[in-house]
């Protein structure tokens, strides 16, 4: 953003602000001195430059003082707050800093999980390469930074975050549960890794695996600062989730104890959205976000959060526990369908059931006759209120939106694989034409796509807002296939 200086006609500078007044805001400005203060129930205004391919976009952010004197940003951004660096297994070399914050530009997202944070070798690198930003976010350092594909220099904010596998013996029964971390600062990090180190090799992969109990992991955690956040990953994955149809539990209470009440959001992963678990009324208290669980950079964002709120560590979390929907405005996420876990089914036998399907089998492979492996749809189903069947809807719940990557629309339209040069041409152009992926997907007019680029993507475009796809459902591990265009 640019900012111009404004004088009034005395030379004193000033810029535009809202003031609200008892009939409702008006349009001022403020007198912009360094010792001169505004009130914090105002905000500024800030008007972007009219493009070539967009309509004028009126930018709005609100500047609150707090009591200790810093200034808070009101906002609205999009979080990707769980991914894995290259120090995680079956995870690309090029998942670096450098590269996390110009692919978060490229893709419309402002604030990015660091993960990993437990690993001494990533650990070293994010105190090296990042410095604080906003309370509880850091910022790339400027020495580190590369050029995005619009040739300009990304902001992202990192969050402090770590993804921790627990496998463990509980009630009897073997437990593998996923849970990611979140801390406002290198201190807190720090006190968990002491801990964390005692029990288990924190070198040996980005995301560790340790035998350490859901509960206890969570007293080391809080212990180590209040602030600190514990979420469940991909809550409904069957081999490793706290509702894992394979290794899970049937509630938060009976995984995390006494600290369940600390437990204020869960992550619904890629083969679940919203309403599927609106079905559970043991939700109802719990906040649901969405994020990439990415390995590689092509895939940061494919689910994210929407928030329009203080940026900062606080900011956003409050805004999830609070679940205001004026806060916390949606989340983006995968069709459930294409998630790898969405129907039941036996990989090895290429069989895929529906859970009706799977109940008139016995849950046995008709080729094989061995066990399914459950998915997630199944598994929402047992757990799911009596009263809330397939398709029940909360309107007091935080929206959402189904969305397909930009590269799988062009890959598709092109008829070659998302990953080929010819894909990654086209979303080049496109990117520098209208900034970013997510902006693409959810807003720019598609007449305005279709003259950028080619009208078949435009048409893809369109069909994915609408949701008229095909989707052959994920199952064991297998991800489901996404068909736009069903004659090709």
């Amino acid at each position: 953003m640019v900012f111009y200086n404004i004088t009034d006609r005395d030379g004193n500078p000033n810029v535009f602000k809202l003031e609200r007044n008892e009939d409702g805001l008006w349009l001022n400005d403020n007198w912009t001195n360094p010792d001169n203060r505004w009130n914090p129930d105002n905000g500024f205004v800030f008007v972007s430059r009219k493009s070539l391919h967009s309509k004028r976009i009126i930018l709005c952010a609100w500047f609150f003082i707090s009591k200790t004197g810093d200034i808070l940003i009101s906002m609205q951004f999009i979080a990707d707050l769980h991914i894995h660096s290259k120090y995680s297994r079956a995870v690309s070399k090029k998942m670096v800093p450098e590269e996390l914050d110009r692919w978060a530009d490229d893709k419309g997202v402002l604030v990015m999980g660091t993960g990993d944070f437990t690993h001494p070798g990533w650990f070293k690198e994010l105190k090296q390469k990042l410095e604080p930003a906003e309370k509880g976010l850091f910022r790339l350092k400027k020495e580190y930074k590369l050029p995005t594909i619009k040739g300009t220099f990304a902001d992202t904010r990192f969050m402090l975050s770590v993804e921790i596998s627990g496998i463990y013996s509980k009630n009897g029964k073997c437990r593998r549960v996923h849970n990611i971390v979140f801390v406002p600062d290198f201190e807190t990090a720090e006190k968990i890794n002491i801990q964390l180190g005692l029990i288990g090799n924190l070198a040996s992969d980005g995301r560790p695996i340790l035998g350490l109990d859901s509960e206890k992991l969570a007293k080391i955690v809080f212990d180590a600062n209040p602030e600190a956040v514990i979420v469940p990953a991909h809550v409904w994955t069957p081999w490793f989730s706290v509702f894992g149809s394979m290794s899970g539990f049937d509630s938060l209470e009976e995984c995390f104890g006494v600290y369940a009440k600390n437990i204020f959001a869960i992550e619904t992963g890629l083969s679940s959205d919203p309403p599927m678990n609106w079905r559970i009324k043991a939700l109802d208290n719990i906040a649901l976000i969405s994020n990439s669980d990415s390995h590689s950079l092509s895939r940061i964002g494919r689910e994210a959060n929407v928030f329009n709120t203080e940026l900062s560590y606080k900011g956003i979390m409050d805004a999830i526990k609070s679940r205001d929907k004026k806060k916390f405005l949606y989340t983006i996420e995968f069709f459930p369908e294409e998630g790898k876990y969405h129907y039941d089914g036996h990989r090895d036998c290429k069989v895929s059931f529906s859970p009706v399907e799977t109940k008139k089998h016995k849950n046995l492979c008709p080729k094989c006759g061995k066990t399914f492996v459950i998915g997630v749809m199944n598994r929402v189903d047992q757990l799911a209120d009596k009263k809330r069947p397939e398709g029940y809807k909360d309107a007091k719940r935080v929206p959402f939106k189904n969305l397909i990557t930009l590269d799988s629309i062009i890959g598709e339209t092109l008829d070659v694989g998302k990953a080929t040069k010819s894909v990654m041409k086209e979303y080049e152009k496109l990117i520098k034409t209208f900034k970013s992926e997510f902006s693409i997907l959810t807003d720019i007019p598609v007449k305005e796509i279709a003259l950028a680029s080619k009208p078949e993507i435009a048409e893809g475009v369109k069909r994915m807002r609408e949701g008229k796809l095909t989707i052959k459902p994920g199952y064991d591990g297998e991800f489901g296939v996404v068909k736009i265009f069903s004659g090709k």
